[in-house]
Order: structure tokens, then C-alpha cells, then sequence
């Protein structure tokens, strides 16, 4: 069988180059910003704005807005937070793990994977803070000695939640912003506009492409990538030891830890797949990001989906093997019982639809693969719904028995943070290079 290209045939740097600028700087009046683009980008806002109302209106009245309440004290504002952090995870597993791994493949798909990773950062980092109650009192989670002499609690996972999170953003951010430089400086030179030359002037930070800023970028970017990847391992396993650390039902477990890892991959997989189909017919973006590049993804997410249905499979497992009675029972309401739906359709979401991926012929249907990807990303929410709040809703006391319904509020502050996540990316597209040109042509330039 024949190998699919990484890239399309013919393409040089120089023509790259210009294309991708192109999209960028539109220089040539007949290339103006797309209709496309401006009416996604006024639904995004649309969503954002009710996203905003719905923040000022929980300032205002307070978290009794939401549906939360004993026993399940958490709700939308945790699940939604695991949920946006795992999407986050998929720029880096593109990223920086197969940049050490030495693939072509993600040459044209690292820029844009890393774009994601920090719009769904950003919308991440929203949920804990709401979730306070005085969110303007959001320092103290710092762990600093304050004025009553308290220290945070080393020992706690949720500390090391911090730190993970906080230097997995900062670490992402700077990863994506020096693979941006090269590139700043190309737009610097090619725009035609004063204030365009200024902005990415200002932005290439003096990056001129001499050999000596090159000996010394490429190293740097080597590192940079080195940290990361054992980074996105680290904030997923802590994550789940957020869960793992607690004595809820359905939650004291080992295995939750790699389990939230498997989760972020698919997730990560999934969301860069379901932005990429629409994004590269309407950018033209066909000679660069090829049905290599799809069928690989394709093959990742059949992959990271058969590692969380092996999880879901050694839960059910380790449940009824082991002694605890409440487990058993919270499971088998989980399965049958008011919140069945969700447990099922998380396992065929997950777990059935991406089966369908052995075959490439599947794999290289764009509406299929869309529907699935956007089915695994559903399913994914729903699996948080399900270990968040089935666990917390039946307690090991059966008179402490509960159940979680959430309220319009929570909904719109749901649908805000998707508004936000494409706003921003919205906005990216616009703004920078959604190729990583200096990689591509080191790429087109390497003897074949």
C-alpha cells in the first residue's frame, strides 16, 4: 500500500511561505478577512456574552444559583474544569512528545495544536476560582503564610494540583510563544503596513534568523519540549489524585491516576481532529495538512480510546473484587439507575464509536470522523459527569443519599467557556501563522 504524503507534491518553501502568510497578513484586497470567519466569530461572542452574564450574576447572588448542594458539593464547576484541561492536553501530546519522538507529521499540526491547548487552558482555568465562592479572595489558594500563620497542606494533592497546573501553563505558553518567534519575525518582513511591521516586530522580540540566535534557539526549543512532556503526564496523574485521595465511593482507587491520562490523549486527539476537518478546506490548508495527517490522528484516538475502555472495563473489574459493599451498590446504580444514560452513553462514545476507525476507509471520512470526534468530546463530559456526580450522590450512608440537577445558570456558564475557547482561537487564526512556517521549511528543505 502506498504511503500517504506528509505533504503535498510540489510544494516548495518559498510557496508555503507565502501562503501561510497570506492567510495571516491579507495583504491583496481580493483576500479579505472571510465571511466565514466573522460569523463564527459573532456566535462566539454570542456565547461568550451569555458566559459573562452568568458570571456576574453568581457575584452578585452567590453560588446558590447553581444546582450544588449536600452531598454533591461539586458539580458543573469541577467536571467542567477536568474536562476543558484534559482538551488541553491534546497540543502537547502533538506538540512536544512526537516533536522528541523526531514524526514529520506533526510539523503542520503542532502550532495548531498548541493554540488549543492554551484557549482550553484559559477556559480551565476559570471553574476553581468560581467554584470559592468569593472568587476575589482566589490568592489564597497561593500556598503563602498568611496572617493567621497557616501553611498550605504539602501532603494534599490538591496543592500539588497547584503547582502542576500552574507549571504546566506557564511552560505551555512559553513553548508556544518561542515556536512563534521565527515566524513573527517572517511576518515582520513580509508586511506591507506600518502598523503590521510594528506589531510583529514588537512580537519577534529582535529575532532576525542569524546563524548564532539559530545555535542557540534550537536547543532551547529541544529543552523546552523535554519538560513538557513529562509535564502533561503529571498534571493528569494529579489530577486524578485529587479523586483518588478522597474516601468517596467509586474514588479511592489506583488506577485513577493513568486513567486521567488516557483521558486527556483522547480528548486532546479529538478536539485537535474536529477543529482541524472544517479548518483546512476553509484556509486552505490541503497541501500541508494531508489525509496522512488524519489518518494518523484517526489512529491515535482508535488507540487512547482503547486504553480508557480498558479502563472502564478494570473498574467494573476492580468494583466487584474488591470488599467494599458501597462500591458495588454506587456502581450498580450507576449502571441501572437514574444516571444509567450517562454512564452508557459515556462507554459507547468512548468506548464503541471509535472502533470504527480500524478501517481507513473510516478513518478518512471527514463527516464520520467529525461526528465521532465531536461524539468522543460529549462522552468525555459525560464521563466526568458520571465519576463526579453518581460518586458523591450515593454516599456510604444510604440516609445521606442525594441527586445533582443543574440549573440554567450552570448551562450557561458551560456554553460561555465553549464561547471563550472559540473567541480565542477565533482570534489566533486571525492574528498568527496556524502553520509552523520556520519548521516547515527546515522540513521541505531536508533532502527527500
Amino acid at each position: 500500500m502506498t504511503a500517504m504524503p506528509v505533504i503535498a507534491p510540489g510544494e516548495t518553501a518559498q510557496s508555503m511561505t507565502e501562503r501561510i502568510c497570506d492567510i495571516t497578513l491579507r495583504e491583496d484586497k481580493s483576500v479579505r478577512t472571510p465571511l466565514w470567519w466573522w460569523i463564527a466569530f459573532g456566535l462566539s461572542l454570542s456565547l461568550l456574552g451569555g458566559g459573562v452574564v452568568s458570571v456576574l450574576w453568581l457575584f452578585y447572588a452567590g453560588l446558590g444559583i447553581w444546582g450544588i448542594d449536600w452531598p454533591v458539593a461539586w458539580g458543573f464547576d469541577i467536571l467542567n474544569y477536568v474536562w476543558w484541561i484534559a482538551i488541553a492536553s491534546g497540543g502537547t501530546f502533538i506538540s512536544a512528545l512526537f516533536f522528541l519522538l523526531g514524526v514529520e507529521w506533526r510539523t503542520s499540526l503542532n502550532r495548531l495544536a498548541e493554540s488549543l491547548t492554551l484557549c482550553a487552558a484559559l477556559c480551565a482555568a476559570i471553574f476553581p476560582i468560581l467554584h470559592l465562592g468569593r472568587p476575589w479572595f482566589f490568592y489564597w489558594l497561593f500556598p503563602y503564610p498568611n496572617t493567621m500563620g497557616l501553611w498550605a497542606q504539602f501532603r494534599s494533592p490538591l496543592v500539588w494540583d497547584f503547582f502542576a497546573i500552574l507549571a504546566y501553563v506557564l511552560c505551555s505558553t512559553l513553548f508556544w510563544y518561542f515556536g512563534l518567534l521565527p515566524d513573527f519575525a517572517t511576518l515582520r518582513d513580509r508586511a506591507q503596513g506600518r502598523g503590521q511591521r510594528v506589531f510583529y516586530g514588537i512580537l519577534a522580540m529582535g529575532f532576525r534568523g542569524s546563524n548564532r540566535q539559530w545555535r542557540h534557539y534550537r536547543p532551547v526549543y529541544a529543552v523546552t519540549a523535554a519538560l513538557m512532556a513529562p509535564l502533561v503526564v503529571s498534571v493528569h496523574s494529579i489530577v486524578g489524585m485529587d479523586f483518588a485521595g478522597a474516601a468517596a465511593t467509586g474514588w479511592h482507587s489506583t488506577q485513577f491516576p493513568p486513567f486521567f491520562v488516557f483521558g486527556a490523549a483522547l480528548s486532546g486527539f479529538a478536539v485537535v481532529l474536529l477543529v482541524l476537518l472544517p479548518l483546512r478546506p476553509l484556509l486552505g490548508l490541503q497541501p500541508y495538512i494531508t489525509a496522512r495527517h488524519i489518518d494518523v490522528l484517526g489512529r491515535l484516538l482508535l488507540t487512547s480510546s482503547l486504553c480508557v475502555t480498558y479502563a472502564y472495563i478494570m473498574d467494573a473489574f476492580s468494583t466487584f473484587y474488591g470488599p467494599d459493599q458501597a462500591d458495588r451498590t454506587m456502581f450498580l446504580i450507576r449502571v441501572s439507575g437514574l444516571y444509567a444514560p450517562v454512564y452508557w452513553g459515556t462507554v459507547i462514545l468512548n468506548g464503541v464509536l471509535p472502533q470504527l476507525f480500524w478501517w481507513r476507509s473510516f478513518r478518512l471520512n471527514p463527516v464520520l470522523t467529525w461526528l465521532i470526534c465531536f461524539g468522543v468530546l460529549v462522552g468525555m463530559w459525560l464521563e466526568r459527569f458520571q465519576i463526579i456526580v453518581t460518586s458523591l450522590a450515593r454516599t456510604q450512608l444510604p440516609s445521606s443519599w442525594g441527586q445533582y440537577t443543574p440549573t440554567f445558570w450552570e448551562w450557561s456558564l458551560l456554553f460561555g467557556t465553549i464561547g471563550l475557547f472559540l473567541t480565542t482561537f477565533l482570534l489566533i487564526v486571525r492574528l498568527i501563522p496556524i502553520v509552523a512556517m520556520a519548521e516547515m521549511r527546515a522540513m521541505l528543505r531536508r533532502p527527500q
